[in-house]
Order: structure tokens, then sequence, then C-alpha cells
């Protein structure tokens, strides 16, 4: 909840490992719904890309890292399904169709509740990390939910105390600064190729944040697409992803009550043709909240999120023609 290369590179495995050398290492080929993927990672992050990138969009998923390690499992006072609570949980299985439709989607792997990669290096909370001196007021670290989070949903503790400014610092360089560095090649490879760069910046929303805010007698939204009121994506760029939705059946809404955090704040430059906008599914709609597990509607809804990835692919397919034209 709550955000290089030439063409001749594109579709070549040893030329994206050249490409993003000292990030990740090559993985073997998997095969994901069908369709070749070559897979490439690094601790903090798995990258899928297409055979062909054929579109400026980009899928981002920073909140569905499950990779909870012994020594974070030890050090949290909360169990193994409370400390998940904050977790986008497999939001990535969500948009992994997305190299079949020529788009990358690169996913974290540390969970959220560990380093949050939508929050600015900055957002220090001195309430759980030692050393950190107060700054100004920032609702975001003020709630406990800066780069290392204090808390989890529903405003539960996540440390027994504070950890150091050393281990914060060095989540940050392990994990924070890779994802983000492979994010921006990503944007400086969409605007070479394309002109342009769409970052959709997947996430998923609690059904009771809906509840809250929903109109009474009015049916909830299932999906609300954030772009910090426009400042993050332009207005055709928008429409179009809102229509990938809505023609999938779903229920929209803009901005209320997620408008976009720091990846759409850093990234979102439409007056540089960069957009970015910002996804919150509905949980309910393929999770088993209580035991954090896909639901029993999980496979249907993953089939409906492929046909959404694929409308929404085509918008930055538009470019490459364009491009082709001039």
């Amino acid at each position: 909840m709550d955000a290089g290369g030439t063409a001749s590179d594109q579709g070549s495995i040893k030329g994206c490992a050249n490409l993003f050398k000292g990030f990740w290492q090559m993985e073997n080929l998997g095969y994901v719904g069908g369709y070749e993927e070559p897979q490439m990672t690094d601790e903090s992050y798995d990258l899928a890309l297409p055979v062909m990138r054929d579109t400026s969009v980009i899928f981002s998923s920073p909140h569905s890292g499950r990779k909870y390690t012994v020594d974070f499992l030890t050090q949290t006072q909360l169990d193994s399904l409370s400390i998940r609570s904050s977790e986008d949980a497999f939001v990535d299985m969500l948009f992994d169709a997305a190299p079949k439709f020529g788009a990358p989607l690169i996913t974290a792997l540390a969970p959220r509740a560990f380093i949050d990669l939508n929050r600015a290096v900055d957002e220090l909370d001195p309430a759980v990390i030692d050393g950190v001196a107060r700054g100004m007021h920032n609702p975001r670290v003020s709630s406990g939910l800066g780069v290392i989070p204090r808390v989890v949903a529903n405003g539960r503790a996540i440390y027994h105390g504070k950890i150091d400014l050393a281990e914060a610092q060095a989540r940050i360089t392990r994990f924070w600064r890779p994802y983000h560095a492979a994010l921006r090649h990503l944007i400086a490879q969409s605007h070479e190729t394309f002109g342009e760069a769409i970052l959709i910046d997947c996430h998923s929303m609690p059904h009771e944040a809906i509840e809250a805010h929903a109109r009474p007698g009015q049916p909830k939204p299932e999906v609300v697409l954030g772009d910090r009121f426009g400042a993050a994506a332009g207005n055709d760029v928008m429409d179009r992803v809102e229509a990938a939705f809505v023609g999938a059946g779903l229920r929209v809404v803009r901005n209320a009550p997620f408008a976009g955090a720091y990846i759409t704040q850093a990234y979102g430059r439409p007056q540089q043709s960069q957009h970015v906008v910002q996804v919150e599914i509905d949980r309910r709609l393929y999770l088993d909240d209580l035991r954090v597990e896909p639901s029993r509607d999980f496979a249907d809804f993953r089939r409906l999120m492929a046909g959404v990835v694929a409308d929404v692919t085509a918008i930055g397919k538009a470019a490459g023609v364009r491009l082709a034209a001039e």
C-alpha cells in the first residue's frame, strides 16, 4: 500500500547482462505463463525482462517482498503472520504478465517491514533508529512509516526497542540503493528507446481503507489510481490507465485515499514525458488476509489482471510507433 541501453540490446540476454552488470547476476531461464522470460536478480530485487521490449511502460512492485530472514524474524517482536500485515502480498504475481507484453517488471525481495522502498532515504525515524536527530515534521515518519518502518498495519510495533543507525544505513545501501538504481536505469532506457517513460507503481490496500473512505450508498471502489493530483502523470496517460482497469470491469477512483508516495513524487515528471501512476488494488479481490495466502479467487483475478497489463503496455507501444515515424 501507499512508490541506457540501445534498441539492439533488447531481447538479448547477453546484452541485458552487460547493461546491468554490477546490479544483479543472471539466473536460469524460466517459463511463466507460457513464455520465455530472462530472470535477473540482486539480493534486493528480481527483474523480469521481456524477450523483446517494445513499450515505454515499466512495472514496479516495491512492497511485495516476502524474503523474511531468520535474523529479522528473531529481531522483531511480531509473529510470522503479523509481520506481513503491511506487505502488498503477491502483487508482483498480479502483474507478472508484463514481460509477455513487452514490459519489464522489477519486484522487491526484502519485505516492507524491513525496509520501505517507497520512502526517501532521509525519512529516518528517530523513534526506531538510535542516533537519528529529530528533523522537520514528516507525517509518514511520525506515524512510524519511514524508510525503516517502526510499525506494521494497525500501528503494531515491529521491534522491542531501537536499531542502530549503522544497521539502518546498511539496509539502505544493500536494498534501497540497488532497487532505485535499477529503476532509474529502466526509466532512462525507456527515454532513450521510446522518448518517454511510463512507470506503473504496483500496490495493494486493505479493504478497510476503502470502507473508511467510501461514500454512503455508493459502490466501493476496487482500484485507486494515484498521480498526485496530476503532478506525476499526464492526463492522457492517467485516462488510458484508468480505462484499462474500467474495461476489465473494476471500479476505479483517483487519488483518494492514496495519491502516491515517494516513487510517484521522485520519478513523476510529466512535463519531461516521464509519467508515474500508483495502482492500489483491494486485497479482498485476491487475498486471504488472515492467512496471507492467495484466495480461491486468485487465479481468476490474476487472469483478469493479465488483460489489464496488456492494455496498459499498449499505451507505451504508441510511443514506439511515433518514434519510428519520425
